[in-house]
């Protein structure tokens, strides 16, 4: 894909960065973490706009499979995690999950933003 690796002008540049941002919406959900949050606010965000704008603009489709990718396999991590509550160890791995998709989304948009193409780790790659 060619045009993928054209400069992306201020709006696609702009779109592509929303589309790992707009992951955050998870974190706005009032106490509904693990389940519904992750199963359903970080997910829409980045599914909407991949979907809206991925035919018009390039970046957005390569960063927005991304982040949708991600939120996918966060959320498969978190209902793993969560089977772990009652032994005990699924809180604390649900809250370093937590920590760890927050950090690595505003990583994403940085280095979107800043032209650099961005894959995050642990991503399962079920969009392609």
């Amino acid at each position: 894909m060619e045009n993928a690796t054209r400069p992306a002008d201020a709006r696609e540049s702009n779109w592509a960065m929303f589309c790992h941002l707009s992951a955050l919406a998870g974190y706005m959900l009032p106490l509904s973490y693990p389940f519904s949050c992750v199963l359903v606010g970080n997910l829409l965000g980045p599914l909407a706009i991949w979907l809206f704008l991925k035919d018009r603009y390039p970046q957005v489709d390569l960063h927005g499979k991304e982040a949708v990718n991600f939120q996918i396999s966060i959320s498969i991590y978190a209902m793993a995690a969560s089977a772990l509550i009652f032994i005990l160890i699924g809180i604390p791995i649900l809250i370093l999950l937590a920590v760890f998709n927050f950090i690595l989304i505003v990583i994403g948009a940085i280095k979107c933003k800043n032209g650099e193409e961005y894959h995050y780790p642990l991503n399962l790659r079920l969009l392609k």
